[in-house]
């Protein structure tokens, strides 16, 4: 019993046109009118990745993770209902506007509404991007990665550890606690910022070529206030990535050369040189707020001598550039 992926993602938004500019023209996914006020969008064979509806509620509508068994989806209902976490099972006209045969779906202890999901339906048409990439580097790895805001991250812990599984790939404690998740082999497909504050802060979408990467960060910084972190590049998982603000206020990271480790071996520790390596200053903070602490982290970083390994000791981008050399 496991959950496999980060499958798919639902936004609540009234900024339908907006969202049609951000998700089609600057990440390059795939635009769909799917009727009643909601925009869908894929990313690559899958018929749906990102769902955005103009209905109330809280932004972030629901995470939906993918188990490989439609016997996981019962096995997760029983233990969270043993745990005390009301389960329902999807309706039929809920699976079919999800694309997917099964699911069933619980709220974790902050509200947020979380969806398990079996066997998502394939596109029969081929992915057509909204500007010209490579394509998202998706496949096992799932859809990428999701970061919540949290006002208690010692509540959440136990809920996605012991409850749905998702194992510690590393911490952080200062200058606020982070915990990042894997549920494959992406470094980590979910994340909890311990801000002190709820709701979204971001997704992160990982593109097959650095340009492309480049490309919609030129593309962004074309509209005034659209770059909330500059391009920079994480300690923990590799990813060189810029941050864009949302039409609906969280951010969306786009990035290249995430590190994929060996779930079996893998041993979760405590990081202490802070998010990034170099770059991501942050444009949305204030000096006071924040901003000028996470810059001194980075240049202790590079003071320290602090940086990835050779690309050979990054087994994803060593196996890509091994098969272009073929």
């Amino acid at each position: 019993m496991a959950i496999s992926a980060l499958g798919y993602l639902g936004v609540r938004s009234d900024k339908l046109d907006d969202w049609s500019d951000f998700a089609g023209r600057l990440l390059g996914m795939q635009k769909f009118d799917r009727g009643g006020k909601a925009l869908a969008f894929r990313m690559d064979d899958r018929v749906q990745r990102l769902l955005v509806s103009d209905e109330p509620g809280e932004t972030l509508a629901f995470m939906g993770w993918e188990v490989d068994c439609r016997e996981d989806l019962q096995a997760y209902a029983a233990r969270l209902e043993t745990a005390g976490v009301p389960v329902a099972l999807g309706s039929r006209s809920l699976a079919d506007r999800r694309f997917v045969t099964d699911l069933i779906h619980f709220n974790d202890p902050a509200g947020n509404r979380i969806e398990l999901f079996w066997n998502p339906m394939m596109a029969s048409t081929p992915f057509m991007p909204g500007r010209p990439i490579d394509g998202f580097n998706t496949g096992p790895l799932g859809m990428g990665h999701a970061v919540l805001h949290v006002r208690d991250i010692d509540a959440m812990l136990p809920f996605y550890r012991d409850l749905l599984d998702f194992r510690v790939s590393d911490y952080g404690l200062s200058p606020y606690p982070l915990y990042f998740f894997h549920v494959n082999g992406r470094h980590h497909s979910f994340a909890m910022v311990g801000s002190g504050q709820a709701g979204f802060h971001h997704f992160m979408v990982e593109f097959k070529n650095l340009d492309d990467v480049g490309q919609g960060f030129d593309i962004a910084q074309q509209q005034e206030g659209r770059i909330a972190y500059t391009i920079g590049r994480h300690t923990n998982d590799y990813m060189t990535s810029y941050y864009a603000n949302t039409p609906s206020g969280f951010f969306v990271e786009s990035g290249w050369g995430g590190r994929v480790i060996d779930p079996a071996t893998w041993e979760p520790h405590e990081t202490v040189d802070g998010p990034s390596f170099w770059g991501h200053e942050r444009l949305y903070l204030t000096e006071e707020g924040g901003r000028a602490r996470l810059r001194e982290m980075r240049l202790e970083a590079a003071r320290n001598g602090r940086r990835a390994p050779p690309v050979a000791d990054c087994p994803w981008l060593f196996g890509e550039l091994a098969q272009k050399g073929r």
